[in-house]
């Protein structure tokens, strides 16, 4: 596995890929790699002949510096899974690589980026694109994966791509999660134990949710179960609830009609946890 730093250094390598006409994919990651992540490398390695893993944790994205400088990181641990992974470059850059001393440049989707999960996280997505928009450019990968879990993000980075004609596939990852049905998520560490236990009813209420959207059942109906749901467990605050057109992210009211997006954000203490369900009516 190739290790580059700088923007030279990973042009380069990926120029050679290219001279021998070989398909690039790229997954960008914050680190502290889980399964969720080695899912969508495979997911990546399944499209393309080169594998490019980047690791950044991305300041821009965070809406309180508390929150970043508490971020998990074990850099050793993700080398050792991305080499018996077989990636072929990791991209690891430093803010001034991707923020350049005197930068003003940022990317953002002005409707999808301040709706549904970015009220209550603003200004998050404008980081997100902004970053990956910046990778995209250093990488230039014919095909970047996301995982579905971020389900607004990969809507946000779908449209982007399409509004700047850039010519890459986005793929989407399916959601990887724990046994008791957590979905994977580097924050996941950061819950007590008696959150951890008690964070289970995040994927419980999606459950009872897809299990009720059945026509003529209604959106604010559906909202409701999972409000009542999430309201059995004393240590979660449902902060965001929102349930939406798959792909449009336009909302629904009235009488369900498929297929539906349902995102859910829900806070344990100061750690906030998102997940989603496509339900297809």
């Amino acid at each position: 596995m190739k290790i580059c730093k700088t923007v030279a250094e990973c042009r380069a390598t990926i120029s050679g890929f290219r001279g021998k006409n070989e398909t690039v994919s790229l997954v960008p990651t914050m680190g502290f790699l889980h399964r969720g992540h080695m899912s969508l490398i495979n997911l990546a390695q399944s499209h393309t002949d080169r594998s490019v893993v980047s690791i950044f944790v991305n300041p821009t994205q965070f809406g309180n510096a508390a929150d970043l400088d508490n971020y998990p990181r074990d850099e050793a641990h993700d080398l050792d899974m991305l080499e018996h992974a077989g990636v072929d470059v990791l991209f690891i850059p430093d803010n001034g690589t991707i923020y350049p001393q005197g930068d003003e440049t940022i990317i953002e989707t002005t409707r999808l980026a301040n709706i549904l999960h970015g009220r209550v996280r603003p200004g998050h997505f404008r980081g997100v694109t902004t970053v990956v928009a910046r990778l995209f450019n250093i990488v230039q990968p014919d095909i970047a994966c996301f995982g579905e879990k971020d389900y607004q993000q990969l809507q946000v980075i779908k449209r982007m791509v399409s509004d700047l004609h850039m010519p890459i596939k986005i793929v989407g990852g399916a959601t990887v999660r724990e046994h008791d049905g957590l979905a994977l998520s580097s924050r996941n560490v950061r819950l007590s134990s008696e959150d951890r236990a008690a964070a289970v009813i995040v994927s419980k209420s999606l459950n009872a949710a897809e299990n009720a959207a059945r026509p003529p059942l209604t959106a604010a109906h559906l909202a409701s179960v999972i409000s009542e749901s999430i309201s059995t467990e004393p240590r979660a605050v449902l902060k965001g609830l929102d349930i939406v057109k798959d792909g449009s992210l336009e909302p629904v009211s009235g009488p369900l009609t498929g297929p539906i997006a349902i995102m859910i954000s829900v806070a344990f203490g100061d750690i906030l946890l998102i997940d989603q369900r496509i339900v297809t009516l």
